[in-house]
């Protein structure tokens, strides 16, 4: 398997973790019975660190699918190479760095960190285009 495609299988454990954290959470919040209910009722506002990890996991959401989609195009049409690889490895550091420093509440740097993963995507897209 390519560098690329192992950096691809490495963020979506990482998407993953990024599901369990909030709904693990949530769930202390909210209780057992509420989640595997029907959830007709509102439930309560999300306390401040699970709000920030769903907000976190919905941002890694909206660059997943093109990140994923841009890798897996590169291998295909085989234009994998040392462009393709930092943008991969950037993408993903990028949004293991990003997690934690929403998490914390972290201003600023946290914007800048996601501007990196967009670069990463940038960097792979550029070879296919």
């Amino acid at each position: 398997m390519s560098f690329e495609l192992t950096v691809l299988a490495w963020t979506l454990v990482l998407a993953l973790v990024q599901v369990l954290l909030p709904a693990l959470l949530r769930n202390g919040e909210t209780g057992i019975g509420y989640n595997a209910g029907p959830r007709d009722a509102p439930a309560p506002p999300p306390r401040k660190l699970t709000g920030r990890l769903m907000r976190a996991q919905s941002n890694l959401f909206e660059t997943l699918p093109v990140f994923a989609a841009a890798i897996l195009i590169a291998h295909v049409v085989g234009r994998e190479g040392a462009q393709t690889h930092m943008g991969a490895l950037l993408y993903f550091v990028a949004r293991v760095v990003y997690l934690p420093l929403y998490a914390a509440g972290v201003p600023f740097l946290r914007s800048l960190v996601w501007m990196v993963s967009l670069v990463g995507i940038i960097l792979v897209l550029v070879p296919i285009i």
